[in-house]
């Protein structure tokens, strides 16, 4: 078990395999494969219904009836009942890549040519299957489909290029067609009884009637490629739908017998699936570049447009970065695309619009990719501005401009930022202010330049007058970032040169060194610090306000991908190309956790509420997310969860999460228990830093109350005496006087009352093993037990009243027994709590709220300390602990008012 778990992975809409539409009601649902799960999409907006378990293997192929889906993969069928798998059919021998949903039976065909029907009335684990037909030796099926009238009949397309009528009741051969001379890759049936559409890999479409093996007519698509899919128009219109390898979809009329109209740029990548809605003008495809679009024929020229559509990265992921508080995700791909991710609601995902690509892809015939920005090598955005201009600025692959964008409306800015237009070379760094009104960029030939966002004008050049060619680095601009109060930036060079500059002013102020080739840093706003990378695989940690190395951390075998720090700069997250995702704690200045992946992260962010980490891999088009155990399970000590410096093999994160669950509307996995260890987990990290000192981040007021407790109760102190009612309640008992004042009379007489209390109290003090309160009984167990922790936890919930009262409770008012000290439970527990004190400043633990209580200790108990030769003995080894840690404590305060009366007094 290590700190971040998986949870799962977004990004998915479909593959590589055919998509099963099916009609419920009203309504119609498509059930498409993600990999290794499958997902059902409501076709009236593609919103998300159900998400299938993951499976072992990739799915291959698919079918659905009502709530059934069937899903084939490797030499297994598994039969899920909506999203719970209900049984598993094996008996194919090889890989299965067919099914066939036929009446209330499926038909199944693996490569070698083995045909098995299933009865799925009554699914059962152990079901057979009905029939067994073994196809021919030299023909292997690409594709089945059911003619329409036509009574237990099949045809089975072939590699080799012909076509199969098979009989599968009576499992004999009818017919064969011979075919066209090319491999056949998909066949449907037509809305006209006996006439079928062929798609082959030559590229043409035959319409062929099969009653009378006579071919109507032959389409040939304009583009190289297979014809992969096909769909017939059901609502009146002779139409034929064609998909083809190179992402265009053809409609052609069957009447005319010539092309309609051409979808181009339908998909990036070839088409997987057509689907033409009943009795409606919608066509529905799918792609293998993760997306599935629908179309709507109601133009007055026939041709189609885009109704609605999901879709994810086609190709994989090169930066991410978590924005709105960890609700979203932007993510920016090699296919192009800037997108923004919802970790929540997946339908809320969606592409950033570059400003009428289609339209202008359109005009002038060119691809859509040709006219997209390329791939985004960096970005960075501020969330302060998003409504008031744009607050996101983006770097290009081998761009010499920085393009703007307002993620209010989801579409590109108006502003190209281009820095040093005389010498223009593409921008490597950009970086965005903390207030959000300025952007710094970095070119790859060392020229450092800032615009303003708002109007997109140039607002100052940083420029090193010791550099020969007059440019802020000798090399390409790493990294630039900017400080919380804008005033200094930082940049870094190729070469290992650290720059600081007067951010108002574009002055250097000082350098820095770094001794070695620098490829990526990552700069924390909060506490100044900064990680750079370099070629050497070791993360260097640098105090910009020192100026001066604080950490090194080694221990990535291969090139580091990439880094970025926990939103309180605790940690700092690294992923390399050897496969490790790996957690180092500056703080304590060692790894504290590290994973193994079988894919390389390419990409990594850490939300700032630092309970989802999401990555990016190699050849992997989503993004996954990880969860943080520590922050679900419940359980405060970290060490329960790290595996220190040992690499644990961990499986990335499937579509569907089988250990967690959706909170609905949350978007924030359910960790079941069984993942949580039954073992006490201590509040303290075991391993802590040698006289380091920590506080006990208790309010303020809490731990002051305790030393100015006695003025508190005098200025609480009421003015007058409480008055005597003029009339009593009639319900009240009383009885007559003298004097005419009202009397109460008690329920039993006050003498007997009070000497019955002062019996019991003395009879509770003389008892030695039971103490009289939870304050005593928890100081008496931790003791026993030598962990103090409870007793801590205890004392620092309860209020500063009841904590002077417990430690009251124990002061010694009379010397009667002063020459047999342990006849006095009292001196025993004073004892005690003196043991706490040395043991607790021996720790440096709770430092600000122990000072406190040590005060009112001694306020309270001193001279009973100063009488008693054994509290004597306890007293001054709690000294000797005591003075070395308010030495340090001491000299840091000096140090740190030495600096900032330096910093106040210093223009930097």
């Amino acid at each position: 078990m290590g700190i971040f778990e998986p949870y799962r992975a977004i990004g998915y809409i479909t593959s590589n395999v055919p998509f099963s539409v099916q009609r419920l009601g009203t309504e119609t649902f498509v059930t498409v494969s993600v990999g290794k799960a499958w997902q059902v999409y409501n076709c009236a907006k593609l919103t998300l219904e159900i998400v299938g378990p993951s499976l072992p293997k990739k799915i291959r192929a698919l079918a659905s009836y009502r709530d059934y889906t069937f899903a084939a993969y490797g030499k297994d069928i598994g039969v899920f009942k909506r999203a719970h798998q209900v049984a598993t059919w094996s008996r194919h021998n090889e890989k299965v890549h067919l099914l066939l949903l036929f009446g209330e039976h499926i038909l199944s065909v693996d490569v070698k040519g083995n045909l098995f029907i299933w009865a799925f009335k009554e699914v059962n684990q152990n079901l057979a299957p009905i029939t067994h037909i073994l196809l021919e030796d030299k023909f292997n099926p690409t594709c089945i489909m059911h003619p329409d009238t036509y009574l237990n009949k099949v045809i089975i397309g072939s590699q080799e290029g012909s076509l199969q009528l098979w009989n599968i009741s009576t499992k004999k051969k009818l017919y064969e067609f011979k075919g066209w001379n090319s491999s056949i890759c998909c066949c449907v049936s037509s809305p006209a009884l006996d006439v079928v559409a062929v798609g082959c890999a030559d590229g043409k479409v035959h319409v062929h009637n099969i009653q009378y093996d006579e071919e109507l007519v032959t389409f040939t698509h304009a583009t190289r490629g297979a014809v992969t899919a096909l769909s017939f128009r059901t609502d009146g219109q002779p139409l034929l739908a064609s998909g083809g390898s190179s992402g265009v979809i053809s409609i052609w009329n069957l009447e005319k017998r010539r092309l309609q109209s051409v979808i181009r740029e339908a998909h990036d990548s070839s088409i997987i699936s057509l689907y033409f809605f009943s009795n409606e003008p919608v066509l529905m495809s799918s792609s293998a570049d993760n997306s599935i679009k629908m179309w709507i024929f109601d133009t007055s020229d026939g041709d189609a447009r885009l109704l609605r559509f999901r879709s994810g990265h086609s190709a994989p992921p090169l930066c991410i970065r978590f924005y709105a508080n960890g609700r979203h995700i932007l993510s920016a791909g090699q296919d192009r695309a800037f997108r923004l991710f919802s970790v929540i609601q997946d339908q809320q995902s969606r592409e950033l619009s570059q400003r009428h690509v289609s339209k202008r892809a359109k005009k002038l015939k060119v691809k859509e990719d040709e006219i997209k920005l390329k791939p985004v090598i960096a970005f960075d955005f501020a969330e302060i501005r998003e409504r008031d201009w744009c607050n996101v600025v983006t770097c290009h692959m081998d761009t010499s401009q920085a393009y703007v964008w307002r993620l209010q409306n989801f579409v590109i800015g108006k502003h190209i930022l281009i820095p040093c237009p005389e010498n223009q070379t593409p921008v490597k760094a950009c970086s965005i202010s903390a207030c959000g009104n300025y952007a710094v960029l970095g070119t790859e030939s060392g020229w450092i330049e800032r615009f303003n966002l708002q109007s997109g004008l140039r607002r100052g050049s940083y420029v090193d007058l010791s550099e020969r060619r007059s440019c802020a680095h000798d090399g390409e601009v790493v990294g630039v970032a900017c400080d919380s109060t804008n005033t200094f930036m930082i940049s870094a060079g190729y070469h290992g040169d650290m720059k600081v500059w007067d951010f108002k002013n574009c002055e250097l102020k000082s350098k820095l060194e770094v001794g070695c080739h620098v490829v990526k840093f990552v700069y924390h706003r909060h506490n100044g610090l900064l990680a750079t990378v370099s070629n050497d695989m070791i993360i260097r940690l640098f105090d910009i306000v020192a100026l001066r190395m604080v950490r090194k951390f080694e221990g990535h075998s291969d090139r580091i991908t990439d880094l970025c720090f926990s939103e309180d700069g605790k940690w700092i997250l690294s992923s390399s190309m050897d496969g490790t995702l790996r957690i180092w704690d500056v703080i304590l200045a060692r790894q504290i956790d590290a994973i193994q992946v079988d894919v390389s992260i390419t990409a990594l962010s850490l939300s700032p509420n630092m309970d989802v980490l999401a990555t990016s891999h190699v050849d992997q088009n989503g993004v996954y997310l990880w969860v943080n155990q520590a922050m679900f399970s419940g359980a405060s000590n970290l060490d329960f969860y790290t595996s220190g410096k040992e690499v644990v093999s961990v499986k990335l994160p499937t579509v569907s999460s089988k250990e967690g669950s959706m909170e609905e509307g949350s978007g924030k996995p359910k960790i079941h228990q069984s993942q949580v260890k039954e073992t006490h987990c201590p509040s303290h990290l075991d391993c802590q830093i040698p006289d380091l000192v920590t506080l006990s981040l208790l309010p303020k007021s809490q731990w002051q109350s305790l030393i100015n407790l006695d003025i508190i109760k005098v200025r609480n102190k009421p003015i007058e005496p409480p008055k005597k009612p003029e009339k009593a309640p009639f319900f009240l008992p009383s009885v007559p006087s003298l004097s005419g004042e009202i009397s109460f009379k008690p329920s039993e007489p006050a003498a007997e009352e009070k000497d019955r209390k002062v019996g019991e109290l003395e009879n509770s003090k003389r008892k030695f093993d039971l103490p009289a309160s939870q304050f005593v009984q928890l100081l008496q167990s931790s003791a026993e037990g030598k962990n103090f922790s409870p007793f801590t936890d205890y004392i620092k919930g309860v209020s500063p009243s009841t904590l002077d009262m417990e430690l009251r409770m124990l002061q010694i008012i009379d010397d009667e027994d002063q020459q047999e000290p342990e006849k006095r439970p009292e001196l025993f527990f004073i004892e005690l709590l003196l043991d706490y004190f040395i043991y607790e400043i021996s720790r440096g633990d709770n430092y600000d709220f122990i000072q406190a209580l040590l005060r009112l200790f001694l306020k309270i108990h001193g001279e009973t300390v100063r009488r008693q030769v054994k509290l004597q003995d306890k007293a001054r080894k709690l000294l000797e602990v005591h003075s070395p840690t308010w030495q340090r404590m001491d000299k840091m305060f000096q140090s740190a008012r030495c600096m900032i009366t330096f910093l106040s007094n210093s223009q930097f």
